[in-house]
């Protein structure tokens, strides 16, 4: 688990390998991960847009810019959370992620850019 926290908001990321849906013998491999960001700041903040920069390991790189997340814009009020899975797939068993969202305040509509931490998507016993 990856945790970063800016402007009081905190995301926290985790990882999962996706065996089912990986097919290693076609250099396939299929990631999950869960991502939850809570407002424990003093304002109601809608998630406008992620950036993301992938990292494959075989040294391909990736960057993907777009609106909300798995579709929506989500208005997280303060104390509330807010909670998606997504995934990826590479053509190495192991490859890394980070990024950023652009949240806004809702009262007064100043943009915020919060960190999404670096995480590892990595088959299981890879290091072994």
């Amino acid at each position: 688990m990856e945790v970063a926290i800016t402007n009081g908001i905190k995301v926290t990321v985790t990882s999962e390998y996706q065996p089912m849906y990986s097919d290693p013998l076609e250099f396939m491999y299929a990631f999950s991960y869960r991502i939850r960001i809570e407002n424990n700041s003093e304002n109601t903040v809608q998630l406008i847009s992620r950036h993301w920069h992938i990292f494959d390991g075989i040294g391909e790189k990736y960057e993907v810019i777009g609106n909300g997340v798995v579709g929506f814009q989500p208005i997280i009020e303060p104390g509330q959370s807010y909670e998606y899975v997504s995934g990826c797939n590479f053509k190495a068993p192991i490859g890394k992620m980070s990024g950023t969202y652009l949240l806004e305040k809702q009262l007064d509509g100043e943009k915020l850019i919060v960190k999404i931490p670096e995480f590892v998507l990595m088959m299981p016993a890879i290091l072994n």
